[in-house]
């Protein structure tokens, strides 16, 4: 929304950083990776359609939930058996509703998941082999299915050129020990827009310290920092700032 409004116009930026909190990372520490970091994020809804009835009296039933059973078995292989293997790619079903009883089958499943990965031609690919492996494979099987695929961030990139700049600018303000290099990471940034239109360098700012116990991950509610990064921070990304405009 920011991008379509005109943050990057006008003026037109040369350069943009972001900066995340890393707890995997000792405080004090800042992580670095060129090229592309971050994954894209694909929300996937699903609704298999079939005919329920009484659980005793299969034969006379289509049974969403043996449908969607083979769905999500089925649909791993697009990761393990299309995908090629050297490119990251995560299909994850985290939610599955499927509300008969015991002896009730249900006439619908509901199914929610994630999609991710690195490349966004192969995005496009298996956004299309799901949605048809989907419907073929339901309806074969006597039932109806609605998907939706709502299509989230793109993958995050870092510009080469400005990586290295801000891991060397990194190095001269906290040290060559303090900075470290990051492995690619299968989570998704919003970040990720404005490194599709900009050049940008998206950072991890080291907020752990196990001495204190501050070792959860984000996202959890055990989540802490040890709050000293915070000066780290803020110093660092005015020195890039400086650094980037004294160059420019």
């Amino acid at each position: 929304m920011m991008i379509k409004e005109g943050v990057l116009e006008n003026p037109k930026p040369s350069s943009v950083f972001g900066q995340h909190v890393m707890p995997f990372i000792p405080a004090g520490k800042v992580g670095f990776r060129s090229g592309i970091y971050m994954a894209s994020t694909d929300e996937l809804y699903l609704k298999v359609k079939g005919k329920g009835g009484h659980g005793a009296m299969p034969h006379l039933n289509i049974d969403p939930v043996l449908i969607t059973s083979h769905l999500i078995v089925a649909m791993q292989q697009i990761v393990s058996r299309v995908a090629n293997p050297i490119l990251p790619s995560v299909l994850s079903f985290g939610k599955v509703i499927a509300n008969g009883a015991t002896n009730v089958i249900p006439d619908e499943v509901y199914i929610e998941g994630t999609f991710r990965t690195l490349d966004e031609k192969w995005r496009e690919e298996a956004h299309q082999r799901m949605l048809d492996l989907a419907h073929q494979l339901v309806e074969s099987m006597g039932g109806k299915l609605e998907f939706e695929i709502r299509k989230g961030y793109p993958t995050l990139y870092n510009d080469e050129a400005l990586t290295a700049r801000a891991k060397q600018h990194a190095i001269d303000y906290l040290g060559a020990e303090n900075v470290v290099d990051l492995s690619i990471w299968m989570a998704a940034e919003d970040f990720a827009f404005f490194s599709q239109t900009a050049p940008s360098c998206f950072y991890r700012l080291g907020t752990r310290n196990e001495a204190r116990g501050i070792i959860s991950s984000v996202h959890t509610p055990t989540f802490d920092i040890e709050e000293n990064a915070l000066q780290i921070g803020t110093g660092l990304m005015a020195w890039l700032a400086i650094c980037e405009l004294q160059s420019a």
